[in-house]
């Protein structure tokens, strides 16, 4: 029996087609990892805006606070006045800076008058640090106009966008903590402290 010829071409066809698995060539790009990257390049961006603004914010409430007074000794200010007296070598670790380095600023704290040491009661041989009268003044001063700037600029926002812009903060935070716990387990003290507190630190600088 002769087959029909329209079977044979047609099978002929099928079994000609190229199958999914042999298909030669790049995958197809996946729509959803672009999507996922400039999602990232854009927080990216934005963190890194809002970096460069903190410090700048930072240095202004320094100056406030005295016109020769760096950054980093307006955040120490305000570890002391959120964590009390407090040993040097706690402060140094509180945030993340080498001892010497807060020494020196210290010492110009000092010279100004706007801390000073004092026999620690758990322990006769060290001292603690803490802010004189002036000192807390000045630090009161300075972040009571701080909050109203915050209140300026962000009053406008609806309630929930703002608990939801510090949740996610919290969540950014948490996230870096992470990070560092695994680099440094003995950072724990150091980022307990920092959360127990009200403000957020900018390189080394609570604002």
């Amino acid at each position: 029996m002769i087959p029909d010829p329209r079977i044979v071409a047609m099978s002929n066809t099928a079994e000609g087609l190229p199958t999914a698995a042999s298909q030669v060539g790049p995958p197809a790009a996946d729509p959803g990892a672009d999507i996922m990257d400039d999602a990232l390049n854009t927080v990216e961006h934005q963190l890194s805006l809002f970096w460069r603004r903190s410090r700048s914010v930072s240095y202004q409430l320094s100056r406030q606070v005295h016109p020769d007074m760096e950054p980093a000794a307006y955040g120490l200010l305000s570890v002391i006045r959120r964590e009390g007296p407090i040993r040097l070598t706690d402060l140094a670790q509180n945030i993340g800076v080498g001892k010497p380095s807060v020494s020196r600023q210290i010492a110009f704290l000092e010279s100004i008058g706007l801390v000073f040491k004092e026999a620690d009661p758990l322990d006769g041989r060290a001292q603690s640090i803490r802010l004189t009268e002036k000192g807390e003044e000045r630090m009161h001063q300075v972040q009571d106009a701080r909050r109203q700037d915050f209140r300026e600029r962000l009053g406008e926002w609806p309630v929930a966008e703002l608990q939801n812009l510090a949740e996610y903060m919290a969540k950014l935070n948490a996230i870096f903590d992470l990070d560092l716990l695994a680099k440094d387990p003995s950072a724990q003290g150091r980022t307990t402290a920092r959360d127990s507190g009200s403000g957020t630190q900018v390189d080394g600088s609570a604002l």
